[in-house]
């Protein structure tokens, strides 16, 4: 329990949450068990599966009675929903499987396989997340990598994301994935993946997923001499080289574009959405997602520079009852929070159950974006800050890296304080340009502003980001 506490008390927290951002229950009827595998929103109900197997519809799902009807149930561990074409698509632990209510009676009536063929170990830990759509209307899978005994044998294509083809088949199009909880399509039409620190995965992180990248985990690696494979065998993958080398010496190696510090910003991050919508209005067109240790949402930010996805991520939302392991945009403009605890710790008081956050129309003074420029950052605020606070000695800025090895991840490497040499606030007080001596690529930099105060004198609602710099704008 100290621990536990110790490790709370490192997590950021803005000094007002619920003034800004409000969190309401779900409630659920005696009986009812929602370790939430997957969320899927329309209008006034709610498509909710676990991972018990069933899926609940939820009638009236913002009012004070929500009522509550068994879709289905006796699948295997459904981790996702999707609907496409007039059928839920749900991704069971050894298939992608679709169903559908013809009748209107709340249950479900067909059930059809839509791929399937990836082999199980008999490993607990073989998950199977998704789907999303691709820009090219296919449809994507995670399949996680077994933690412990096979007792069935090694099987093929565990760590990969997998695309499943028109006529069902399947295709392995990335490889070196570990725990790969959250899948979803940017609003653009790529798609990106969350991962879990662990072995060979230093830290947690966000990342793009391509045709043929290599994503650093070698246990699945001998599937990529399979014909359904679309990335080429990377050979041995060495343990204890800086991230910087592995990038630059394994084949097809793909940089995270965020890596999420352990313990700074949750542990364990899972689903996750971008809110297209202007739902939380200072963040549009940001990514809000899940943390399955912390019971928080964090919120993250991406730009593309010389043609690689960048970004940093940023606490917003503490305090919710369980690990969260799914998020979804409900009709109202709140963001659902499905959760579930079994298998893994979390922080909160709950097993498991359905909370909704809700924007409560004050906008915060708040450190909104982090963006690269040549010798150092750009930072947006969400209202104007005062330029009588803006100074080099109102912000500290540190970087560090990480060691990609065989060890359970990796604590921050090399850590060097560096220097801001100037801080020049524009005339609107919307943003602060740093100049910062000693950025350096492949490595975490960890920006705090807590000498800024608001136009009104107030603290920022949050003062921290942590950008990862894969490549320095006109370098």
């Amino acid at each position: 329990m100290v621990m536990l506490s110790l490790c709370l008390a490192l997590l950021p927290q803005g000094p007002a949450d619920d003034r800004f951002v409000e969190i309401v229950d779900l409630p659920q009827p005696e009986g009812v068990v929602l370790e939430v595998g997957g969320i899927l929103a329309r209008d006034q109900q709610l498509l909710v599966s676990t991972r018990r197997g069933e899926v609940w519809q939820i009638d009236d799902a913002y009012g004070d009675a929500p009522r509550y009807t068994l879709y289905a149930e006796g699948l295997q561990e459904p981790l996702g929903l999707l609907e496409k074409d007039g059928w839920v698509y749900v991704a069971q632990r050894g298939e992608l499987s679709r169903m559908r209510d013809v009748d209107g009676d709340g249950r479900m009536d067909e059930l059809e396989t839509v791929s399937g063929g990836w082999p199980l170990s008999g490993n607990y830990h073989e998950y199977c997340f998704g789907p999303t759509v691709a820009d090219d209307g296919s449809l994507w899978l995670t399949l996680n990598k077994p933690f412990g005994p096979e007792p069935f044998g090694k099987a093929d294509w565990r760590g990969w994301a997998i695309r499943v083809e028109p006529d069902g088949s399947f295709r392995g199009v990335a490889a070196g994935l570990r725990s790969p909880a959250g899948v979803n399509t940017a609003p653009w039409g790529d798609v990106f993946y969350s991962d879990n620190q662990g072995e060979w995965c230093a830290n947690s992180k966000f990342a793009h997923l391509q045709i043929g990248d290599f994503h650093g985990h070698p246990h699945g690696i001998d599937s990529c001499k399979l014909p359904e494979s679309l990335v080429e065998f990377p050979g041995d993958v060495p343990s204890g080289i800086l991230i910087d080398e592995a990038a630059r010496t394994i084949p097809h190696y793909t940089l995270p574009a965020v890596w999420i510090p352990y313990d700074k910003l949750g542990r364990s991050p899972a689903g996750f959405v971008w809110d297209t919508e202007g739902y939380f209005p200072p963040y549009k067109g940001h990514v809000f997602m899940g943390d399955q240790y912390s019971s928080e949402v964090m919120r993250l930010t991406l730009e593309k520079v010389d043609g690689r996805w960048q970004g940093a991520c940023y606490p917003f939302r503490r305090g919710l009852k369980c690990g969260i392991t799914r998020v979804a945009w409900g009709t109202d403009g709140s963001l659902w929070a499905g959760m579930t605890n079994r298998g893994w710790p979390s922080v909160g008081p709950a097993k498991d159950g359905l909370q909704r956050i809700r924007w409560k129309g004050e906008t915060p003074c708040d450190l909104v974006e982090v963006t690269a420029r040549k010798g150092g950052f750009t930072l947006r605020f969400t209202t104007p800050v005062d330029p009588a606070t803006v100074a080099p000695d109102s912000f500290a800025v540190r970087n560090w890296t990480y060691k990609h090895h065989s060890s359970y991840g990796c604590p921050p490497i090399d850590t060097q304080t560096l220097g801001v040499t100037a801080a020049r606030v524009s005339e609107d007080g919307l943003r602060v340009e740093l100049d910062v001596d000693g950025c350096a690529l492949t490595r975490v930099h960890e920006i705090e502003a807590p000498g800024v105060r608001s136009a009104g004198g107030e603290e920022l609602w949050h003062a921290i980001a942590w950008y990862t710099l894969n490549a320095i704008p006109g370098e």
